[in-house]
This record gives structure tokens, sequence and C-alpha cells, in this order.
């Protein structure tokens, strides 16, 4: 089946649509802010012995997905940016996997800091870009999302364009997946050492 046909799909543009698109700015930036905080307070707590150890050779260690946030959410503000002033950014989409080229040169703080400041950078947009904003311009994304598949969890990914609220939304879908990701990282860091 055509990934542009799979109720998935469907599903999750209809989802961006309501709780992006049709959504006040105001509860937007209320629910952005929330994911924030708790995404940078989680971190905050790792331990150091455990941020830099990935759970496997094909998983991410806690470091690396702080890394990927960074680096992922730094063109995002730039794109939103966009968006809010009425242009649709002319490059392609964010990728899903980027990563910084050596991830961990960066010490954690500095890393954490940059990551602070990205996240009040996108508030800061969303509240300043209030109701007022049209919704014309579009920005492409990379959609991501597990489903239930024949073997287990299958990954279906695609290109979509949206506007600035729905791009706004998948800003914080995104922190809020990573977030689950450091739980499942230090859970199975956990599970391992005892």
């Amino acid at each position: 089946m055509n990934i542009l046909n799979r109720p998935e799909r469907e599903a999750a543009m209809e989802y961006l649509r309501r709780k992006g698109t049709e959504a006040p700015a105001s509860t937007l930036a209320s629910k952005l802010r929330i994911t924030f905080q708790q995404f940078e307070q989680d971190i905050e707590r790792v331990p150091e012995g455990l941020r830099a150890k990935q759970p496997d050779q094909a998983s991410w260690s806690i470091h690396e997905i702080v890394d990927h946030l960074v680096e992922s959410d730094r063109p995002a503000v730039a794109e939103l940016r966009a968006l809010c002033a009425g242009v649709s950014p002319a490059t392609g989409p964010i990728p899903a996997r980027l990563k910084s080229p050596r991830p961990f040169d960066r010490p954690w703080s500095a890393l954490v800091g940059e990551l602070k400041n990205l996240h009040a950078q996108i508030l800061d947009i969303v509240i300043n870009a209030g109701d007022q904003t049209p919704t014309a311009a579009k920005a492409p994304v990379t959609m991501v999302i597990k489903v239930p598949g024949p073997s287990g969890p299958e990954v279906l990914e695609w290109i979509d364009a949206v506007d600035w609220k729905a791009y706004a939304q998948t800003l914080r879908i995104h922190t809020h997946e990573h977030r689950a990701q450091v739980d499942r990282t230090l859970a199975t860091l956990a599970a391992a050492s005892t």
C-alpha cells in the first residue's frame, strides 16, 4: 500500500490539523513549554556516568539523543521563523536521524545549554506569532511513526508540508518522543547493571 494512502498517515495529519493548525497559539505555546520543561528536567537528572552509554550497538546514548535534538531544533528555529513571516523555506525537510559528526565533542553542559536556548527561541516565536499570523506558508517535514506490523513494530516515514502551527506541534511531538526514548534508555541501562 502506498504510504500516502495509509490510514496511519491520514490520522497523523488529522492530528496535526486539529492540535496544530486549528489550535489557539496560546495552547500551542503552553504545551510546548510543558514538554520542553519536562525534557530538560529529565535530562538534568541523568547521572553523569550514564549520559554517554549506549544500551546496545544500534541505539543512541542519551548524549546522542540530546545532540540530535540540538542539531534538528537549530534549523527548525529558522524554518519556524520563516513560516511565521509567511515564507515557505526553500530547503528540504530536516533529516529524521540528524546528528552532529562527532556528538561527544561537545561537553554535556554546553549541549544542554544550547538545547534550552533553542527551546526558548521556539517558544518565543510561537508566542509572538499569535493567532493573527497566517498559516498559508508551508514547510516540508519528515514524519516518522511506529505502527504495528505482522512481525512487530514497523516504522513509517514520509514527507508532508505543514503550516507554522502544525510545524510547532511536530516539534512538541518530536521532543515528547525523545523524552520517552531517554526513559527507555535509562531503564535498559539500569536493567543491564543489575
